[in-house]
């Protein structure tokens, strides 16, 4: 995703719910790395569901999501309705320390470094994961070959 201004060169690892009535309904997303922004909730990560239902279609995909309306989000925050007040309310009131602050959050926060787990959660998952999956696959190889 390649965005211009405050937020040039962040990274960040979004998360998407799909509802059972999508694509009737929109996902719901959200950010799993730390991201300051108007929309988007400092400690969930949830991006503001009205601005997800303002531009919704059910034409769109999740192709749509991360090529328009992450950039858009990115490109035109609405401090009009936050889910970060202060974010809100620093924009609004001194843009330069609002952009000074959306950059402090990408270089800490927004590296490719940082998408990914924690190196010993990382490990961890990992391990757990294969040892899942090669039990499970004995378990199903087991079963079609008598």
């Amino acid at each position: 995703m390649n965005v211009a201004g405050p937020y040039h060169g962040g990274v960040w690892r979004i998360r998407v719910e799909l509802p059972d009535a999508y694509p009737y309904k929109s996902p719901s997303i959200g950010f799993v790395n730390k991201i300051y922004h108007p929309n988007v909730d400092e400690m969930s990560g949830s991006v503001c569901l009205d601005v997800i239902n303002q531009t919704w279609s059910p034409m769109f995909d999740l192709v749509n999501v991360f090529e328009v309306f992450l950039p858009q989000l990115l490109l035109y925050p609405n401090p009009s309705d936050p889910l970060n007040g202060e974010a809100a309310a620093l924009m609004m009131r001194d843009r330069p320390a609002y952009e000074q602050r959306v950059k402090e959050y990408c270089e800490k926060y927004a590296k490719p470094e940082n998408i990914g787990a924690a190196p010993e959660e990382k490990s961890s998952d990992e391990e757990l994961s294969e040892d899942n999956y090669e039990s499970s696959d004995e378990a199903v190889a087991g079963q079609a070959d008598p």
